[in-house]
């Protein structure tokens, strides 16, 4: 298992941008992703830690742990069927297209998610960094049903606005490190803007068809599977001549060094061995 070190989250990046098409991802005949990590973007990404934009259609994963972090999946509405999300908190339910699942594993928790039979389900899984003073909280989690989420109008586009606030409305909160998460679906010769604060952190992934995306210092255009990070933007616009759908993270970089080994995340590599060996005691519960 790969440990990365990344010092330069415990600083300001001196980039002011940075772009990825990120890495496939095939395991058996049933999940396909595409993954961006934090090392991409040069600091840029943080407060994320990872994001796997994915389509699942069979079991894969199993139940495995996580710790040190808050691991979020994003359903989109084009999913089809049920995905089974279960973990050792006692949660056992089922996301529908357009949820958002929560799962705080702080000091360690098991998770496991799978599509149900005939299921298709289209996704984000984001790994969220946890401030230093949270990592050793008891795990939490919430679901937010599709239906609670609210919708923005833009010139011919709509925004869900899934967590944060934007545009003078305001959603759920997300616990430790807010950030406000849209999922953008513009027309042909559409265009949304968001309006934030421009010592956030910005990151966007194109999902579907071909756009732009412009801020305070510049602009890119976005192909479906690129990437970019970005400092310093207040209003943030996206306009598509042919239409498109996109997704927009914004957060407060927290600026802290971390190891990351796997689907763990914690300080240092004394504190992964401490909470891999309380995996392997099993005392980070179970899923029954």
């Amino acid at each position: 298992m790969t440990t990365h070190i990344i010092d330069k989250l415990a600083g300001v990046p001196c980039e002011t941008h940075a772009q990825s098409n990120g890495r496939e991802i095939t395991i058996g005949s049933g999940f396909v992703a595409q993954s961006y990590q934090h090392s991409d973007f040069r600091g840029l990404m943080d407060p994320l830690i990872m994001v796997d934009h994915f389509v699942a259609t069979q079991p894969t994963f199993g139940p495995h742990a996580h710790a040190g972090l808050s691991a979020v999946t994003v359903m989109f509405e084009d999913s089809e069927g049920a995905f089974r999300n279960r973990d050792s908190l006692g949660n056992d339910l089922e996301l529908a297209p357009g949820d958002l699942y929560w799962f705080k594993a702080a000091r360690g928790a098991l998770h496991d998610e799978a599509p149900q039979p005939g299921a298709r389900t289209h996704a984000l899984q984001v790994f969220v960094n946890l401030p230093a003073e949270n990592r050793h909280d008891a795990p939490d989690a919430f679901h937010l049903a599709a239906k609670d989420i609210p919708k923005l109008a833009g010139n011919r586009s709509t925004a869900r606005l899934i967590l944060g606030a934007s545009n003078g409305v305001t959603g759920p909160v997300a616990p430790d490190v807010p950030l406000t998460l849209l999922d953008i679906n513009m027309q042909a010769g559409g265009q949304f803007t968001q309006s934030g604060d421009s010592s956030q952190h910005a990151w966007a992934l194109a999902i579907t068809g071909s756009s732009t995306v412009s801020w305070t210092a510049g602009s890119a255009d976005l192909e479906p599977g690129k990437a970019i990070a970005f400092a310093g933007a207040a209003d943030i616009s996206f306009s598509s001549e042919e239409g498109a759908h996109v997704v927009l993270f914004r957060g407060y970089p927290l600026r802290q060094a971390f190891v990351q080994r796997g689907p763990f995340a914690m300080g240092n590599a004394a504190e992964l061995d401490a909470v891999e060996a309380d995996y392997r005691a099993g005392r980070l519960g179970s899923i029954d």
